[in-house]
């Protein structure tokens, strides 16, 4: 399915959902759906034509709530306390965080944290799924495009569903519904039973069969062909990387000046940054980078009258050091060998004394998805190379207290 802008629509253009759910997985497509109505969207994500999570708009975290409610009868990690957390920091925590789909980040944390484990997780998304469907098959009218690059192409996926069978269970739980044949033994079967009132079927399948999805038709195949459709490819998100420190001397600091080039350790014409007026606190600054050239234009960013800078190069030394100085504000590069930053911030903050220090992200990774990871892994800010002094200082100071 070809990538079409909302503004190709017209908004209230009619829409046949099981048409939408047959053409994304006839194939072996990738990406994600997405649906707009005037009340709200919805979001189909499937995976090699297997649906791998949906979601919408309205009340999300309240299905969310309720599902997890019935697993905790059959889970005991799953106390009264869990749905307080999820609140705090996937709800209040990220009301101004541009992260799409924190419900299913909810999930991820819930299996990072050994609350429920993958295939508990691959029952919870299936659940999910069958409530976002019973009202996404009610749509009729709105506008909606496929993106082949999603928000969960390098999150981990709990389940692959068949989207035909979700459909066949969303109908059976809609009383006196039969289920969408697959085979014509079924079909002869079903042929048989009482035929269902005309209004109860439009209500549901907007002028469609259940047939409909089961099997295409040839009709539809030559349609489809004469518009050119094709099936979009996941894409390769493209990240940046540190540019190696040269052998020359650099000249000395300038406000536009970015990192990772080295820089000249003399301090006399380094220009002056107004600063906010807090108290004439020493705060030690812990930086966690493998590259010294990084960890030394840290040390002359940041004014020595204010701000200790320890550096260390090694991620897997590291939480000792932090245990032992309990520096005021960790900066962590996400891209190291042996240990990665997510995989560090997530022990400090298993550390009691450590759940509130801020801890800034520093990496050449852009995409929103390394941001919601951050935010996964309970990251304070995210700071993108290259950057200026200017950038370091102002991240620096929103979180220091």
């Amino acid at each position: 399915m070809k990538i079409l802008p909302i503004n190709r629509y017209r908004f209230y253009q009619s829409l046949q959902p099981l048409f939408l759910l047959k053409k994304i997985t006839s194939k072996s497509t990738t990406g994600c759906l997405q649906v707009f109505t005037a009340s709200g969207s919805w979001s189909i994500y499937v995976e090699e034509g297997k649906l791998v999570y949906a979601c919408c708009t309205e009340k999300m975290f309240e299905l969310l709530y309720k599902h997890l409610q019935r697993l905790s009868q059959k889970i005991p990690t799953l106390h009264n306390g869990i749905k307080e957390q999820l609140r705090a920091i996937f709800e209040t925590g990220i009301e101004n965080q541009a992260i799409p789909n924190p419900d299913y980040l909810a999930i991820c944390w819930l299996v990072n944290q050994k609350y429920i484990t993958p295939a508990q997780a691959g029952i919870l998304v299936e659940q999910l799924a069958l409530e976002v469907l019973e009202s996404f098959l009610l749509l009729k009218e709105g506008s909606y495009e496929f993106a082949p690059e999603s928000f969960l192409d390098e999150m981990p996926k709990f389940c692959h569903l068949d989207v035909r069978l979700l459909v066949e269970r969303c109908q059976k739980r809609s009383p006196g519904y039969a289920s969408i044949p697959s085979s014509k033994s079924e079909r002869s079967s079903t042929d048989a039973a009482p035929p269902q009132p005309a209004s109860f079927e439009r209500r549901h399948l907007n002028h469609q069969s259940a047939s409909e999805f089961a099997a295409n038709s040839p009709q539809q195949t030559s349609q489809r062909a004469s518009k050119g459709e094709s099936t979009p490819n996941s894409g390769q998100q493209q990240h940046l990387h540190v540019v190696p420190p040269t052998q020359q001397p650099l000249p000395k600091p300038r406000l536009n000046n970015v990192l990772p080039h080295p820089i000249n350790t003399n301090n006399t014409n380094r220009p002056q940054i107004s600063q906010p007026n807090v108290d004439k606190k020493l705060y030690t600054v812990f930086c966690i980078d493998d590259s010294p050239a990084v960890v030394k234009a840290i040390s002359q960013f940041l004014d020595d009258q204010m701000f200790s800078v320890v550096g260390i190069n090694d991620p897997l030394k590291a939480l000792m050091q932090i245990i032992r100085l309990k520096p005021d504000l960790i900066l962590l590069d996400i891209e190291m060998p042996n240990l990665d930053g997510y995989e560090l911030c997530s022990l400090v903050r298993k550390h009691s004394h450590f759940k509130d220090t801020p801890i800034i992200m520093i990496t050449g990774r852009t995409g929103f998805i390394d941001k919601a990871r951050a935010k996964l892994v309970r990251a304070s800010g995210y700071l993108s190379k290259p950057f200026t002094q200017a950038d370091l200082l102002k991240e620096v100071f929103q979180h220091i207290k």
